[in-house]
């Protein structure tokens, strides 16, 4: 984790890299503010979430509600994307209801 926070950017991790770190991390319950702060930043500066599939968004914003990781910014700029969908259709009920706890 270290290492991650030592990066100057985080564009070279896919969605899904981004996402199975932090709920790694989250799931054994192993506490790294200054990673999942970078991961925010990068996340939050992104021009759009399109690259993300609703299993990752889910499994984020799971993880940062578990870590108790607070990154408003964040979690707005993911509400404001799913917001825009047209329909729901691509997230199952599980991702829906993660979701939903997270939030």
């Amino acid at each position: 984790a270290d290492h991650i926070t030592a990066l100057n950017q985080l564009r070279a991790f896919k969605p899904q890299e981004l996402s199975n770190m932090v709920w790694a991390f989250a799931k054994v319950e192993l506490s790294h503010p200054g990673m999942f702060g970078k991961v925010a930043d990068h996340i939050t500066a992104l021009d759009h979430l399109g690259a993300f599939k609703p299993q990752e968004l889910s499994n984020m914003t799971w993880a940062f509600a578990k870590a108790e990781s607070s990154h408003p910014r964040m979690f707005g700029k993911v509400a404001d994307h799913i917001t825009a969908l047209d329909h729901l259709g691509a997230f199952n009920s599980q991702a829906l209801s993660n979701m939903t706890w997270a939030f």
